[in-house]
């Protein structure tokens, strides 16, 4: 019966962390995961570190002044180790944020989904493969209380404890597949593209209806967004609170759509909280009315897009490249992922190579793929080349 580390060493100060990252050093495979308190202030902060080995489980407590996720960097960053997380995409911009860039990752959510298993959860997988049950009822809770309760560190500590094996377990499930080359390479595309955090609400595009709104209306309702959004952004950091917590995205939609006149209008919003409309309904009220009276006066301008010429073959090489993706990924009994991972081929259909050695300069298309498809590829992409 496979056997895992018990218990679990809480790392609280600087002497302790830099003792765990030296006995790390040893370690030729460890698991990895982060927990942070995004569901609970403004800017997240990373609240845990946790790695296991086969023999013991560490939890760095990076809220304590010199355990610094820096430390971690020599073991973190040599591809030689591998490092097993657990969808590790929501981990590794925190891990970024602190200075350490992984490599060697290899993600059993990334190789779960590939192998084409129809649960991928790690709860999931942890039952399946190992016979455990991990309880998942504090996957929302506060991170960044302190003492943290017992219940929270049991669960932060089994998100870890058994990730080696599984990790293990789910690699040669990959090998068996013929299909680790590929999980790799997504890994290795995970590792590249991981950067800090964007500044919280950076990215924010109001998702409104493409149709029923004139084009008028479409350039109030995403000033009104956008205006809205920025007061959101200030609210929610006086308090501390996420962004969505202050007011959900769907609530600015539906306010920017059918701009309230008075507070009663804009309590029957979708998501809009009484509590939000007594504390900031004035204020909002307000905006949309300017906002109003600058669209009668013609003073609200649509934003430039960036459009390039176009190319009229685009969406004829989109279609066959799926086509012939997903007879490949039949014939082969894989995911269409396997074949072709998304961003490799977004890459092929906006830039489409003219030999192989232009196809293996494709990030993250890998020797196999070269080898199994390359003459395919070229052949189907030349039957639609750029025009424009």
């Amino acid at each position: 019966m496979q056997s895992f580390p018990q218990g679990a060493q809480d790392i609280i100060d600087s002497e302790g962390a830099q003792t765990a990252a030296r006995k790390l050093e040893g370690a030729r495979e460890i698991a990895v995961d982060v927990e942070a308190d995004a569901m609970h202030a403004f800017r997240a902060r990373l609240c845990f570190l946790q790695v296991a080995t086969d023999e013991e489980v560490l939890l760095f407590d990076t809220l304590q002044p010199g355990v610094e996720p820096s430390l971690l960097a020599p073991v973190m960053e040599d591809p030689d180790r591998t490092k097993f997380f657990h969808a590790a995409g929501g981990d590794l911009p925190y891990l970024a944020e602190a200075g350490v860039r992984v490599r060697g990752l290899f993600d059993t959510h990334r190789a779960a989904t590939l192998l084409g298993w129809p649960k991928v959860g790690l709860a999931d997988l942890a039952r399946e493969r190992l016979g455990v049950e991990l309880p998942k009822e504090h996957q929302q809770s506060d991170f960044s209380l302190r003492p943290l309760p017992p219940g929270m560190r049991d669960y932060i500590a089994n998100d870890v404890r058994y990730l080696v094996e599984l990790g293990r377990q789910v690699r040669e499930e990959t090998r068996k597949a013929g299909i680790l080359e590929e999980v790799l390479l997504d890994c290795q595309r995970m590792c590249d593209e991981a950067a800090a955090r964007p500044e919280v609400g950076a990215d924010f595009k109001p998702r409104l209806p493409k149709a029923g709104l004139t084009p008028t209306q479409m350039v109030l309702a995403n000033a009104i967004a956008q205006a809205v959004h920025r007061k959101r952004l200030e609210w929610a950091e006086a308090e501390n609170v996420p962004m969505g917590r202050m007011l959900s995205n769907m609530a600015i939609s539906d306010i920017a759509v059918k701009p309230p006149g008075n507070p009663r209008e804009l309590a029957k919003a979708a998501g809009v909280r009484g509590a939000f409309v007594r504390a900031h309904g004035d204020e909002i009220i307000a905006l949309v009315r300017e906002l109003l009276e600058k669209s009668r006066r013609g003073e609200l301008k649509p934003a430039e897009e960036q459009k390039g010429p176009k190319d009229a073959n685009r969406r004829k090489r989109e279609e066959a490249l799926k086509a012939w993706r997903a007879e490949k990924a039949t014939a082969r009994k894989v995911m269409p992922s396997v074949v072709l991972p998304n961003p490799v081929f977004d890459v092929l259909v906006s830039r489409p190579p003219a030999n192989l050695d232009e196809l293996r300069a494709v990030p993250y298309i890998g020797e196999k793929r070269v080898e199994l498809y390359g003459e395919d590829l070229l052949t189907l992409l030349a039957q639609h080349p750029v025009q424009g």
